[in-house]
């Protein structure tokens, strides 16, 4: 029976058991669609990575949550590249490197370099921003256990992607966010009607002084009651904040997971046209907690 190399990576952390756990095969050689997602549900992190030689790019990637193939992943993509460099198959020997990743939305470049403590940075460039359809906030305020006076009232509920369709939730404070109770099922269905993959909530109340925003993130219909620390998220997040005036800063940093007791920390860069944004990159750190292998 054939055997693969496996790791399980923290993303967005240099703390060993907080940020966001990852599945990393990274010589997925092989695999049948089947066989990765069997892979993923067995390992049940909320994505597992898959890595595959191309013949368009450095790389060739696949993302898989424990029930369903998702386009484009934020913190699998640090995840992956830190694993990368841990293997020697990405060297920083000479500096900072571009490669490029091909994924099942196209070719996207990620930056790889070593911080001032000498931890791996992974910048990841997302795809343009596009703003879906606005969603009703009453049913959102009942599918996430809140009033509908907890959520913003002069921005709208709405599907942004950068890559990956998800709602954008903003709400008043982190005490909204601690109170969320959210009923898996309700936005499990609501995500299967409006097509998207997920729903992420956030304020701009910060634990820490300096940073912009907190959030908390809910894929319900892909098999994650909630993911601690949310790279694709934080783009669209970020696309969110710069289109409805919220923050108007080009670089800055998010703080999640901390509330389900796996904190995080994502950077995010901004490029914008007058109110448009255009541009998203989200930048992290990683670390690895597991080395081993995993029978087909």
């Amino acid at each position: 029976m054939p055997e693969y190399q496996v790791k399980i990576v923290d993303a967005f952390t240099t703390l060993r058991y907080t940020g966001n756990p990852c599945g990393v095969v990274t010589r997925a050689e092989g695999l049948t669609d089947a066989q990765m997602q069997a892979i993923a549900r067995e390992l049940n992190a909320s994505e597992t990575a898959f890595v595959f030689p191309s013949q368009r790019a450095k790389f060739r990637v696949r993302f898989f949550t424990p029930l369903r193939e998702i386009p484009l992943a934020g913190h699998p993509t640090i995840a992956t590249m830190h694993a990368l460099v841990e293997e020697g198959r990405i060297d920083l020997s000479g500096g900072p490197v571009r490669v490029t990743q091909e994924l099942n939305i196209g070719l996207l470049p990620v930056d790889i370099g070593l911080d001032d403590e000498r931890n791996v940075r992974v910048v990841m460039t997302q795809a343009r921003p596009e703003f879906g359809r606005r969603l009703d906030r009453n049913v959102f305020a009942d599918a996430l256990g809140i009033r509908p006076s907890d959520i913003l009232s002069d921005v709208p509920v709405q599907v942004v992607s950068t890559g990956t369709p998800q709602a954008m939730v903003p709400v008043r404070s982190l005490e909204v966010l601690r109170a969320l109770r959210p009923n898996m099922q309700h936005l499990s269905d609501l995500e299967a009607v409006g097509h998207y993959f997920s729903v992420h909530v956030f304020c701009l109340e910060t634990l820490e002084p300096g940073h912009r925003a907190h959030a908390r993130h809910f894929a319900a219909s892909a098999g994650i009651p909630e993911g601690p620390v949310t790279g694709s998220a934080t783009g669209a997040m970020a696309a969110y904040l710069w289109k409805y005036g919220l923050v108007r800063e080009r670089r800055y940093t998010v703080e999640q997971g901390h509330i389900m007791g796996r904190p995080g920390l994502v950077e995010v860069e901004v490029e914008a046209d007058g109110e448009e944004p255009v541009g998203i990159r989200i930048a992290g750190t990683a670390v690895t907690v597991l080395r081993g292998t995993i029978t087909v």
